[in-house]
């Protein structure tokens, strides 16, 4: 093989990560760490009501929240948890942080950064 090939074959191979390519490949962090974060903040707003009378109560009551806020606390878990165990929701999570992903590699610019521009075109 001349020195001309082998630097041929070297240019055409690319360099990167293999989920590059790929739109739907999640690393683990995503994965396992942002998509619940996904789910975990879709599913206070779900269950607003719940979240509310919980903080409530918790205020209210001080260090004995733990023995006072009980029933709140269960009905917490049993509202929030509905939304970590369903898989629909889990999909629908998941597909929302794909499509910001991918217009974040495609503008590079983040939904934060874009919701900042917004609200200060609205002022």
């Amino acid at each position: 093989m001349a020195d001309g090939d082998n630097a041929s074959a070297e240019g055409e191979r690319r360099r990167g990560f293999a989920w590059q390519d790929d739109d739907t490949f999640l690393r683990k962090v995503e994965l396992n760490v942002l998509i619940p974060k996904k789910v975990r903040e879709k599913a206070r707003k779900e269950c607003h009501v719940v979240v509310d009378a919980f903080t409530v109560c918790c205020a209210a009551s001080g260090l004995s929240m733990v023995y006072k806020c009980r029933k709140e606390n269960t009905a917490l878990q049993a509202c929030l948890g509905r939304y970590f165990n369903d898989k629909e929701f889990f999909e629908g999570c998941k597909q929302e942080y794909l499509a910001e992903r991918k217009e974040y590699r495609e503008t590079g610019i983040s939904k934060k950064a874009r919701e900042r521009a917004a609200k200060a075109q609205a002022t």
